[in-house]
């Protein structure tokens, strides 16, 4: 109790109601895992899954050995079967398991709401999905790991952390006017590392290493807002499926997996594209010569000069790099004309017409067979990602990174 009057807090036995019942067990299905119930109507539940615990009880009762440290496994006797009943988690039958979890905590439900029955709606509160990276050797990881650390604090912008995570951009790149969530970047020293999050309103991706061993990229989910899932809409469930908001219930826990993972996949890959190790200054040097393709002359292209390293700058953004990027997309990154005369827009179109062919015949992009659409190559994607990273990169942080580097090289690290 509060004593107001000698400003202090004093603790005080007293009889009273339990507000939550918690129930911690090992499930049949999902390993050890806890719930927690509401003792006051509507009896609200809450169920807390371990997305390692669950596995491990998968390999155990399928007789494959694994070594599994803190929240994450070092060592797999068969990584593909491993994965297999990972992927398995996401074809569970969620409403008969969590059903059957509400009546072991409330086994009076029936009873209770016997003249007037119903069932609980689940939905998801929140959601983490790890993409784990596992190294056989802890000397290449430490060696990889402060590599990628610079650049991950460095290269990516509020711009990059929304395209992540879900979030629209304005056309020209920027962050809409209108946004209110806070997106932020930040790094933490732990004891067992390095973890590098990047925050978009409710949202978060993260990256950090464990147990010397295992690179994770981890998407958290908050808030469905930012993301879409293909269905059709709820007040007219026989109409033509179309993109729709996602739902926090478990129907859309198949697609919130997805987006979870392609967000994973696209920060570790911007990653991987970022820690090539070639020069910046020979990757600029190639595309600085005139090529031939196919059977006639192409010109070089400079990176630094203003049309051609906003053409680059265009075709390296984020948003293109899933479903690539068509003329008119370039269009409206490059002269954002909407409302320009009909006279200036076909100019411009037909100049755009014509812009692809540069990185095309310099092997940055290719086309998507069958479709109006261009894509990154792998080369592409490591070329651009480095000159970007020495362009945004300030003089000053690339001279302290380089005198970093060579003392660590003069005291042998």
């Amino acid at each position: 109790m509060r004593a107001r009057a000698r400003r202090e807090i004093r603790l005080q036995s007293r009889r009273r109601k339990c507000l939550f019942l918690y129930h911690y067990q090992i499930h049949p299905v999902f390993g050890f895992m806890h719930a927690r119930i509401q003792t006051w109507f509507p009896f609200a539940i809450r169920i807390c899954l371990n997305g390692r615990s669950w596995p491990a009880w998968s390999m155990d009762a399928a007789g494959l050995r694994h070594v599994q440290c803190d929240n994450c496994f070092t060592w797999l006797e068969d990584p593909v079967r491993a994965q297999q009943l990972m992927d398995a988690q996401l074809q569970a039958a969620w409403p008969e398991l969590l059903t059957a979890i509400a009546r072991d905590l409330n086994p009076l439900h029936d009873a209770m709401f016997r003249d007037w029955p119903i069932e609980y709606y689940w939905s998801t509160y929140q959601s983490e999905w790890a993409t784990d990276l596992l190294f056989r050797d802890r000397a290449a990881l430490a060696a990889l790991y402060p590599r990628l650390v610079q650049p991950g604090m460095t290269t990516f912008g509020s711009p990059d952390v929304l395209r992540f995570l879900g979030g629209k951009v304005m056309p020209d790149g920027a962050v809409p006017p209108r946004l209110t969530a806070a997106v932020t970047s930040d790094l933490k020293h732990r004891p067992e590392g390095v973890r590098i999050k990047h925050r978009s309103g409710e949202n978060t991706i993260k990256m950090y290493d464990k147990q010397g061993r295992v690179l994770r990229g981890e998407t958290t989910i908050n808030d469905v807002a930012a993301f879409k899932t293909f269905r059709a809409p709820a007040p007219r469930p026989e109409a033509e499926p179309s993109w729709q908001r996602m739902r926090k219930g478990i129907a859309d826990l198949h697609r919130r997996s997805e987006a979870a993972q392609a967000a994973n996949q696209g920060y570790l890959r911007a990653l991987a594209a970022v820690d090539e190790q070639t020069p910046p200054g020979r990757l600029a040097g190639e595309l600085c010569r005139s090529v031939t393709w196919p059977g006639r002359r192409v010109r070089a292209l400079n990176p630094y000069a203003a049309d051609d390293g906003k053409l680059l700058a265009t075709i390296s953004r984020g948003e293109f790099a899933i479903a690539g990027f068509r003329n008119h997309d370039l269009r409206q990154q490059l002269f954002a004309d909407a409302d320009a005369p009909e006279d200036v827009r076909r100019r411009h179109a037909a100049a755009v017409s014509r812009k692809p062919t540069l990185p095309r015949a310099h092997g940055l992009i290719q086309k998507v067979q069958g479709t109006h659409r261009y894509q990154l190559t792998n080369q592409g994607r490591v070329t651009l990602t480095a000159l970007m990273t020495a362009r945004n990169v300030g003089t000053a942080a690339l001279t302290k990174l380089a005198a970093s580097i060579n003392l660590r090289r003069l005291r042998g690290f």
